[in-house]
């Protein structure tokens, strides 16, 4: 930023996005610091490169005024892309309540009564499309790369696709586990059933106090008998 007695600029450089045959433009900022009207006018080295808007006007007191300058496409690149174009911007105190319409050349001659305040502006080029920055990565968090910048393969990408068959496996044992758990249950019960029947069949066997059992009864409580047995272990 640029300070004088009247205005403060900024910034003090006119900074282009040089590109062949494509126009560009910059702008900068004028900031009245007195409680007065200041007349301004801008002037450049090289008048038919670059348009200027507005290339001379008013500031009122304590007020901002914006000035936005287009430099026509450039048809080749200059040595070491160094530009010599220079900017000139005057300022003078103008009379209360003057407008753009006010504004003379004669207003910015010098002379003893009349102060003209002065900002040199250089021109710069800088790139049109500048290379957008690499972000870097953390050494954990980073992936090791081949030389030609591809990713290898014991990347991120490949350690998801390598804990896929896990996360299948892993549902499919869940499956089972609560499909065991059910048969469980359910044998459970059969056995409490089969346990009642056998109870039953030894009380009507102590009932009957006959001679002894027959054949056939007997072979049924030995079945039950094995199967409550098989249930339990």
């Amino acid at each position: 930023m640029s300070t004088g007695d009247f205005l403060n600029l900024h910034p003090s450089e006119l900074k282009f996005p040089f590109e062949l045959k494509n126009q560009s433009s910059c702008s900068f900022q004028l900031t009245n610091k007195t409680d007065q009207y200041i007349a301004f006018k801008v002037k450049t080295t090289n008048p038919k490169k670059y348009c200027v808007r507005p290339n001379a006007g008013i500031v009122l007191p304590g007020s901002i005024c914006n000035v936005t300058v287009t430099m026509q496409a450039p048809k080749e690149a200059p040595p070491d892309m160094q530009c010599k174009d220079k900017f000139l911007l005057q300022a003078v105190i103008a009379p209360n309540g003057a407008t753009t319409k006010d504004v003379t050349a004669d207003m910015f001659n010098k002379d003893e009564k009349t102060v003209v305040e002065e900002f040199k502006l250089r021109v710069v080029y800088i790139p049109a499309n500048p290379p957008s920055p690499v972000p870097e990565e953390s050494e954990e968090g980073s992936s090791p790369r081949d030389e030609d910048g591809s990713q290898s393969s014991s990347g991120p990408d490949v350690a998801t696709r390598s804990m896929e068959p896990k996360e299948k496996l892993s549902k499919e044992l869940l499956a089972l586990m609560s499909k065991l758990a059910d048969e469980k249950v359910a044998a459970l019960i059969q056995k409490q059933k089969l346990q009642q029947e056998l109870d039953l069949l030894r009380k009507e066997a102590v009932k009957s106090r006959s001679g002894g059992y027959s054949v056939i009864f007997l072979v049924l409580i030995g079945i039950i008998s094995f199967v409550v047995g098989y249930l339990i272990k």
